[in-house]
């Protein structure tokens, strides 16, 4: 039997800001895929993103369970990833190493992305077999303009949703005959968390950092803020209350007590006037990041690719139109394709059709060279 007629079942994990979906696949067969929605209430009483890691753990026993499936029949685990230090695209063993800086979030950013990585690496731990990631939130191609600000020795990296952008952007690329190299594009991904990044020729040189408080505000997270202003509510409050709020506890959750969507757009949808504002800003936003982007790409734009849960919302795509439609075509692709993505992409490292990365601990990109950004 060659590596390409054995059958692999591989199961894959991607823990959100609002739930955790687990898919499991017998090569490219899909034999089930379940996600459970977590309302922040339930998430926010754990006090470190790191605290859920039993909780997620059990929720997906539970899924397997209700499937009628053995964790001990699956062959490998595949998790999504992030918070460890940048790291280049493509497929990455997970392992020790890679584990300890998730776990530590050595990257500076703490999603509930980062939570794949573990479960992947605690599954296989249990059950004897290899674990995976790809495309996590920190993959970095970001140019230099990208990365400089305004005070010395603070800079910006690359965490975004990298891993559901890329898949967009290679099948959309697809879909119109082209390759992901060939082509420039912007790619939105709306959902519990929000970033809009510029691809250009096959990379994503710049986007905003969604998990570290910038673009537009979320279901579950604060966007950009005034420095001044948040100044003063941090005096009022807490550092660690900002924290929480960058990833977990802003946005929806902060103006309405929930991270839910939905509930919000039912209201919406009857009147409620405080519903419509945070609505139509957050759409606002959103256009404002897209326009920011093109500007990155001076203008040659293929496509404006929108992906993520909450363009299952038409609104959404029309207020963007309606902003954006000039500066190119707009195209929808709602929920994501990050399952697949991981699925077929260890796939082919199974099958030894390409080779997976080994995590170096250390980042990509460290600082600009012959330079002095030291923080003063």
């Amino acid at each position: 039997m060659t590596e390409t007629d054995r059958k692999y079942r591989i199961l894959v994990i991607n823990p959100g800001s609002t739930s955790t979906k687990v898919s499991l696949f017998e090569n490219e067969d899909l034999l089930f895929e379940k996600s459970v929605f977590h309302d922040a209430p339930v998430l926010l009483q754990y006090p470190h993103v790191n605290d859920q890691i039993p909780f997620r753990y059990q929720v997906i026993l539970n899924i397997l369970k209700e499937e009628n499936t053995d964790p001990a029949s699956v062959d490998v685990f595949v998790g999504r990833g992030g918070s460890a230090y940048t790291q280049p695209g493509g497929v990455t063993v997970i392992d020790q190493r890679l584990y300890n800086d998730t776990e530590a979030a050595v990257g500076g950013s703490e999603h509930p992305a980062k939570l794949g990585v573990m479960l992947a690496w605690k599954f296989a731990n249990a059950f004897g077999t290899k674990a995976y990631t790809l495309n996590p939130t920190n993959v970095d191609e970001y140019s230099d303009l990208a990365r400089l600000t305004g005070i010395s020795g603070v800079y910006r990296v690359s965490h975004s949703h990298v891993l559901n952008q890329k898949a967009v952007a290679e099948f959309h690329a697809g879909k119109t005959g082209r390759k992901y190299e060939d082509c420039n594009f912007i790619v939105a991904h709306i959902d519990g968390g929000i970033t809009v990044s510029a691809h250009d020729h096959g990379r994503m040189v710049d986007g905003n950092m969604g998990a570290d408080g910038e673009g537009a505000f979320t279901p579950t997270r604060i966007g950009t803020v005034p420095v001044l202003p948040l100044l003063d509510y941090i005096e009022a409050h807490s550092v660690s209350d900002v924290r929480l709020m960058c990833s977990r506890a802003g946005g929806f959750v902060s103006l309405f007590g929930t991270s839910s969507a939905d509930a919000v757009h039912k209201m919406k949808e009857n009147g409620d006037p405080k519903a419509v504002l945070v609505w139509n800003t957050m759409i606002y936003q959103i256009c404002k990041m897209i326009g920011e982007m093109s500007t990155v790409l001076c203008g040659k734009v293929d496509g404006i690719l929108l992906t993520g849960g909450l363009v299952r919302f038409s609104d959404i795509a029309e207020g963007i139109r309606e902003r954006c439609g000039w500066i190119a075509e707009i195209f929808e692709y709602p929920g994501e394709m990050e399952q697949e993505a991981m699925a077929f992409s260890v796939l082919k490292v199974l099958r030894n059709e390409t080779e997976a990365r080994t995590y170096t601990g250390k980042p990509v990109w460290s600082g600009f060279k012959n330079m002095d950004f030291k923080i003063r």
